[in-house]
This record gives structure tokens, sequence and C-alpha cells, in this order.
């Protein structure tokens, strides 16, 4: 894999597993990492590490494990995304960085949350990119995350669209049908009739199968359930790391110090809404998933009203927050409108 001038790959073992991440910038200067979501990695960055570097920062974006080229460790779902957030503690820890400005992009955002709830003080300030609900993926409803259902089904690896995963498995780079890699990229990831460069495209596409798949990684194993839809998360693996069952971060509004927060996130999303269409809660109500037991008792989630509530919660508490709505946007914001985000993101780290 060849990167873009001015950036550089490189690996470091930390006390937990072997972290690849891409660096660039001078070692003096303020510092930001950037944290990828979900069927993504630190490749998705480069052209805002650039901009970023231009402007006198020096960035890191590591590659979560089971990501990228990072060790595939398994992925104790049970912790939530501590397992992920622990692991990015102690890659700052291997590379010396006391203090630094963190960037979340969707499942990113969650993990820097849970950093940010473990370790406040290392936190100059904080951006949340189309960041999940604090509640998890799935299964809850009310603005505090209130659980459909005991077990929390409708949440985990099991949901994951099988053909897609099936793509995954096979690294198709095809355009044959609407669930491969590449036509979920432009669709989902970006808001058509978005499409980065042709060069960038085979990146992207190229990053998202570039991910360790199975029981234990993405998209975890999962349980049958008497309830709606049929299933509940398992105990292993990247999407069960989101179940409800496992994570709440409502603890955020609590921390101390507090960070300032820079809430980004498109108009369009519709993989993190409050009408996602890859939410089982809505897909019932469309009629995708029989069986939809009804609104009482299985809306679609409202996960960005469940994070904007978590941040008011903050902000009530003495800390601060912005939200920043890109027009015309999906759930890549630094990709799709890079002009604004660069300059969104230039002001709040100055300014913290």
């Amino acid at each position: 894999m060849e990167f873009l001038e001015g950036i550089t790959q490189r690996r470091v073992k930390t006390t937990r597993l072997e972290v690849a991440y891409l660096e660039a910038g001078e070692g003096n200067a303020p510092t930001v990492v950037l944290v990828h979501g979900n069927v993504s990695c630190s490749w998705f960055f480069e052209e805002t590490m650039l901009v970023l570097v231009g402007s006198g920062y020096h960035v890191y974006a590591p590659d979560m494990r089971g990501y990228g080229d990072s060790e595939g460790l398994p992925l104790d779902a049970t912790r939530g995304v501590k397992d992920f957030s622990d692991d990015l503690y102690s890659f700052v820890e291997a590379l010396q960085i006391p203090k630094f400005h963190l960037f979340g992009w969707s499942l990113g955002g969650n993990i820097v949350m849970e950093y940010t709830i473990a370790h406040p003080e290392t936190v100059s300030s904080l951006v949340l990119q189309a960041a999940g609900s604090p509640y998890g993926f799935g299964g809850t409803q009310g603005p505090d995350g209130t659980p459909n259902y005991p077990d929390f089904a409708g949440a985990g690896g099991g949901l994951v669209n099988p053909e897609f995963l099936q793509r995954l498995k096979d690294n198709d780079r095809s355009t044959d049908a609407p669930n491969s890699p590449r036509n979920v990229l432009n669709s989902f990831y970006f808001k058509p009739p978005f499409k980065a460069a042709p060069e960038r495209e085979e990146v992207f596409v190229s990053a998202m199968l570039n991910i360790k798949k199975g029981d234990e990684n993405y998209p975890g194993d999962f349980v049958a359930s008497p309830n709606w839809p049929g299933l509940a998360a398992g105990t292993k693996g990247d999407n069960n790391s989101l179940s409800p069952a496992y994570i709440n971060q409502a603890g955020l509004a609590d921390i101390s110090p507090k960070p300032a927060i820079l809430w980004l996130r498109g108009d369009s999303d519709q993989i993190v809404a409050d009408a996602s269409l890859f939410d089982m809660g809505t897909l019932g109500q469309l009629g995708a998933v029989p069986g939809w037991p009804g609104a009482e008792i299985f809306p679609p989630q409202p996960m960005v009203t469940q994070l904007r509530t978590l941040l008011d919660k903050y902000q009530g508490n003495g800390g601060s927050y912005t939200e920043e709505i890109l027009v015309d946007c999906g759930h890549s914001p630094h990709i799709e409108k890079a002009e604004e985000v660069n300059k969104l993101l230039l002001e709040f780290f100055g300014s913290h």
C-alpha cells in the first residue's frame, strides 16, 4: 500500500497489541489523533492528515485491532468498546503522547468517548464525527436509551447483511450488487451523487476489505432470542461491542476535566440517524423485516437524539459542545465536505 506523500505508515508494539498507524508532521507540534469507524481504517484520513500538518499539527491515525494492518486480536464485546479504548490508551502511552486533540468517526466516536471517560486529563479537545449513540447501535428507544427488551434483542453481530459480509470475505471490489462493499461505500458512507476520485475510491474499498472477519472480530457472534427480530448479541466481536447490553456511555456527562466537544454530522447520514437504514426498528417500520411488533415496542432508535441529550447534560454539568450539521452530506463529512470540515477542525483545535 502506497500512501500520500508526507504520510508514513509505522508499527508499534504496545502493552496490548501491535498497532499499525499513519503519521505525519513534526514531533514538537500540537498533536491530533484520528480514530476510524467500522469497516474502514486509518487510510480514510490521509487527506485530512495533510491539511492538519500543513497548519502545524503532528497527526497520528492508528488502525484499531482487527482493522487495517494492526494485529487482529479477538475482541471481548462484553466490555463494550473498552478493548478498543484501552488499545488506544496503550498506543498513546507507547508513543509518549501526554495530551492531544482526539477525533473519532462513527464507531470511532464511541471509542473516543469511552477513552475520554477513562482519561479526560489527556484530551485537549474532542471531535465526534457521525458518532454512534452512547447507548450503542440498535435495541433501545427514547432519549436516554431505554432497552426495548430485557435481552437487548435487535442489536449485535447477527444483524449484519449476510451478502455484504460474504462479499467482504470474498474481497469483492465489484459493482455487481447493491451490497458490494464499493456500492455500500458510495450509497451509505457517502451521500449520492458524491464520489471520491477514482484512485481514492480504490484506497477506501481496500480499507473496507482489509479487516479481520469472523466471530471474534467483524461482525461477531450472535444468539437466538424469543424477541423480535429473533437475534441478540453474542459476546465477541466488533458489532456486539455496540450492543446496549454492554455499552453505556452516559458517564461522559460527569467526567472532570471536561474537554470542549465539536460534534460534526451530515444532514443525510443514513447509518447514524434517528431513522437509520441499518437499524432494525427502521427496517421493521418500512416492512423490510417481517414481524415488526410496532413503534411502541421497537421504534427506530433515535441515535442522534440520544447523543444530543447526553451532550446537553455534559453542557449542563459545566462542559461545552458545538453541533455542526453539514448540509447535503452523508456519513463521512471529512471526505464529502472536506473544505468545510477542515476549516471547522482548524478553528476548533486552534481555540483549544
